[in-house]
């Protein structure tokens, strides 16, 4: 059973920053690409980030230049850095991992962890 531990979510005031995490095992971290969604009340699900297992990086533009992906290769873990938040960041965000090209199709997805910014 894969699992994705999310971990990092909470209140923060409008252009705050917080720092959320996602963990998993091993054997999905190295080879699957990962990311972020993130759902807000009565909206649909919206992607936000997106890192490979080499690294490379790909944003939504509501995002871009205030969110940064990473990945820590010896702690198993992918983070997302929000700085600058908006009240319009609110939403429940959702750690995700895609399977490469070449293997089965699949996606796991985690629990969720709830951002809200709010003064």
């Amino acid at each position: 059973q894969v699992q994705l531990v999310e971990s990092g979510g909470g209140l923060v005031q409008p252009g705050g920053s917080l720092r959320l995490s996602c963990a998993t095992s091993r054997s999905i971290f190295l080879i699957y690409t990962m990311g972020w969604y993130r759902q807000a009340p009565g909206k649909q699900r919206e992607w936000v980030a997106t890192i490979t297992s080499s690294s490379s990086t790909n944003y939504a533009d509501s995002v871009k230049g205030r969110f940064t992906i990473s990945r820590d290769n010896a702690k198993n873990t992918v983070y997302l850095q929000m700085n600058s938040l908006k009240s319009e960041d609110t939403a429940v965000y959702i750690c995700y991992a895609n399977s490469p090209p070449g293997l089965i199709d699949r996606r796991y997805w985690g629990v969720g962890t709830q951002v809200t910014v709010s003064s």
